[in-house]
């Protein structure tokens, strides 16, 4: 049977691109473990992506993973299959456009088929104590990058 591990993620960015962080908490049976990082010219989108990508590196093993983030980008594209369907079209949107980020949503679709994955979207700077701490480390990381 598979280990089933919460991860918590978020990311932040100061302009759009700009200075950047994301933060990530992952959970299992009690214990805790937080990651984060930044880049100094990024956009949020990356960011929240840079967070999930991150956070499924850091398991061992395939898991049932229950991944909460604030990200409607992250969380849609993931559970609507659109990510899917912009990879399996070269990278096309429905609209024809290029679907943005194409590097990062290649790695987070081929980390997500490793394990068992269900999204969840929590509303941002709300109530959500683990969100909000994901917040914290994203804008730390991202303040290091701004000065």
């Amino acid at each position: 049977m598979k280990k089933t591990v919460e991860i918590y993620t978020d990311g932040a960015c100061s302009g759009n691109p700009g200075p950047g962080g994301w933060g990530a908490i992952l959970r299992y049976k009690g214990s805790e473990r937080e990651l984060s990082g930044g880049e100094a010219k990024t956009t949020n989108n990356r960011m929240e992506l840079t967070g999930v990508i991150s956070a499924l590196r850091a398991l061992k093993e395939p898991c049932r993973v229950e991944l909460y983030s604030d990200s409607k980008y992250v969380v849609d594209a993931l559970e609507k299959g659109w990510a899917a369907s912009w990879r399996k079209k070269g990278w096309i949107k429905s609209d024809k456009k290029p679907a943005l980020n194409p590097d990062l949503w290649e790695e987070l679709l081929d980390l997500a088929g490793q394990h068992e994955l269900c999204c969840h979207w929590v509303k941002g700077h709300a109530d959500n104590a683990y969100n909000n701490r994901c917040d914290a480390l994203a804008v730390a990381q991202r303040d290091k990058y701004a000065k």
